[in-house]
């Protein structure tokens, strides 16, 4: 399995300086760009316009297709619908748009939800397109997080594609026997394929826990480069983005006081 298609094809491989960054410096590096950005004061429209610039340069850097990355922030869609409703139903004073009451703190509540929204999204997608998933669990491990943890997520990246063929399957049997779901009346049937579903997963997973246990399973993956640590360079490049980010940040509180 490739490193690309194990986390839905967000990785695009690549040589940029991005792709040679060690994992761990990219992934501090995003958590403490998101940081700063949900840091800043939604009122500082100037700020959000100066993150968005940054993410443009990176991913530049990065060799991260512009169309790919917007398609990839359709992931955030639920959360925009939500921000669009929060004019309607605020409270507080109202302003017309359009012959339409909106509430003004209902603007800008939707206005932070969307700007930080979409400016996090895009930092990981960015992080998540030059860095393939064997890498972040490795610059996870690096950066101390649990191991239970990057266990559980490296097996569930890996068994994604398993259950999704499962399911493939399932489905043209389902259909070559006359089993399509069209209508709500024939939702019953994609709700036994789902508990099937769950049941073969469940027992493919107890098979694969026997043969690793068989074999000299641990409770941990082999520590395959675990200890590398990247160089000072690596961690100065890579950190230059939330230091810009987080003076971006402690510009706009200066100038709101």
């Amino acid at each position: 399995m490739s490193s690309g298609h194990a986390h839905g094809g967000l990785y695009v491989a690549g040589r940029s300086p991005l792709h040679r960054l060690a994992p761990q410096c990219k992934v501090a590096a995003t958590l403490l760009f998101t940081l700063a950005v949900v840091s800043a004061p939604r009122e500082a429209v100037w700020a959000y316009g100066c993150f968005a610039m940054l993410l443009v340069v990176v991913a530049r850097v990065g060799g991260v297709p512009g169309r790919a990355l917007g398609r990839r922030l359709l992931i955030e869609t639920p959360f925009v619908a939500f921000a669009l409703f929060l004019p309607l139903v605020g409270q507080g004073p109202r302003v017309d748009v359009a012959g339409v009451g909106l509430s003004v703190a209902g603007l800008w509540g939707a206005w932070n939800i969307l700007v930080k929204g979409t400016l996090g999204v895009a930092a990981s997608v960015i992080l998540a397109s030059t860095t393939p998933v064997a890498g972040l669990l490795a610059g996870l491990e690096r950066l101390h997080v649990p191991r239970a943890f990057t266990t559980i997520a490296g097996f569930m990246v890996r068994y994604f594609d398993v259950v999704s063929d499962e399911l493939h399957r399932m489905g043209v049997a389902r259909v070559s026997r006359g089993g399509e779901a069209r209508s709500v009346r024939q939702w019953g049937v994609l709700a036994a394929s789902a508990g099937s579903l769950f049941i073969r997963a469940y027992e493919r997973g107890e098979r694969v826990h026997l043969a690793m246990l068989s074999r000299g399973w641990s409770g941990a993956m082999p520590d395959e480069g675990a200890d590398a640590r990247a160089p000072r360079a690596q961690w100065a490049a890579a950190l230059a983005l939330p230091a810009v980010a987080g003076l971006i940040t402690a510009t706009a509180w200066g100038l709101r006081r």
